[in-house]
């Protein structure tokens, strides 16, 4: 079943074409691995789909679990299930951890037609992610991001994804400025998000977020499109070759 399906896509910033017809079908229970040189659009996909403001889109569809997304607000786009992991985490000082983590959540309910979540429940359930994550309580307690570090910025990204439980996760560089202990747990935070019912999509440089995650296809973007396609083995030469025999073939 496909829950993401992009045809065509073109998509300009300030007047700059970045996106120049991508191509892309996430079914449910698939992790894609999506991979280029700097510069390519990976971040600027992440940004079209999540909704970020400033990017237009100017040719090209995008289905979202049977929704128009270019329809849908930013907002709309999260309680309907898809999560934004941001390759550079924003800190939100004066916002306690905790009380974004709830907000979020129980908006995500009043969409599913639920009630709000009783407090016991969701301390129990968040504390119990949170040593999961090999986090400290005491980062609920803190400033969403403020202070932290990079690893625990994305940690903290982790957190959130496990707690919503998206039927659809973009994480955006997730493995940038992890050590290995860090990268592990992440990893593992990942690989605990994977079912048959929801697709992750993971932009990264390296093979070695991949070596944790295991992708079921990798696909290599370059100057906004897609120029190859391929499963876990692509990476594997990727990190072997570099990009430029890709390049040259594409070319």
């Amino acid at each position: 079943m496909a829950l993401l399906e992009i045809k065509n896509l073109h998509a300009e910033i300030d007047g700059k074409e970045i996106l120049k017809g991508i191509d892309l079908t996430v079914n449910a229970g698939e992790v894609h691995a999506i991979m280029g040189p700097n510069g390519s659009g990976k971040s600027t996909l992440c940004h079209v789909l999540g909704g970020r403001d400033g990017y237009e889109v100017t040719q090209g569809t995008i289905t979202f679990d049977d929704h128009d997304l270019l329809e849908m607000e930013t907002e709309e786009r999260a309680v309907a299930g898809m999560l934004l992991g941001f390759q550079h985490p924003v800190e939100i000082p004066g916002v306690k951890n905790i009380y974004l983590l709830k907000e979020a959540l129980n908006a995500k309910r009043e969409a599913q037609g639920l009630d709000e979540i009783d407090t016991f429940t969701f301390m129990k359930q968040v504390r119990e992610l949170v040593a999961s994550m090999d986090m400290d309580d005491a980062f609920l307690h803190r400033g969403v991001n403020a202070g932290f570090s990079g690893g625990e910025k994305k940690r903290n990204e982790i957190l959130q994804m496990l707690l919503l439980e998206p039927k659809l996760a973009l994480l955006d560089e997730t493995d940038s400025g992890l050590d290995i202990d860090a990268l592990k747990v992440v990893s593992e935070g990942i690989n605990r998000m994977r079912g048959e019912e929801r697709g992750i999509i993971l932009v990264t440089h390296y093979q070695r977020l991949l070596n944790y995650v295991e992708p079921d296809f990798v696909h290599v973007l370059y100057k906004g499109k897609i120029i190859k396609s391929g499963d876990k083995t692509l990476a594997h030469r990727l990190e072997a070759e570099g990009y430029q025999e890709i390049l040259e073939e594409a070319s």
